[in-house]
């Protein structure tokens, strides 16, 4: 029977730049739109949720998109954002609207510039 350590252990090995260093994966950013539609209360829940982020910074976020059209709410690996983004669009429906919103909470991921 071969001896397969040799090549599962290279294969297992994180790249390395020139000098020798472990390459970083770039980061993404999770970014939350403002929309007239959904209310405070659910974007405020929705990113507590998700992100696990206490009142007064999930609070401070919408505020942030509400001013501004947009705000970065999470920065990591691109995987990760993925799966927080999906998770913020499948939050369910906005009941604290006026009116039930059935659509998802703008959400996109961005590489986040150097």
């Amino acid at each position: 029977m071969p001896d397969t350590r040799h090549a599962t252990q290279a294969r297992s090995r994180p790249k390395v730049d020139p000098q020798g260093k472990p390459r970083l994966l770039p980061p993404y950013a999770v970014i939350i739109e403002n929309d007239d539609v959904h209310s405070f209360p659910y974007v405020i829940d929705a990113l507590r949720r998700v992100f696990g982020y206490g009142w007064f910074k999930a609070f401070r976020l919408t505020m942030r998109a509400h001013v501004q059209g947009r705000a970065a709410v999470w920065t990591g690996p691109l995987e990760v954002a993925e799966f927080k983004r999906d998770r913020i669009r499948g939050a369910g429906p906005d009941f604290h609207a006026r009116k039930p919103v059935h659509a998802p909470l703008g959400c996109a991921i961005e590489p986040v510039s150097d």
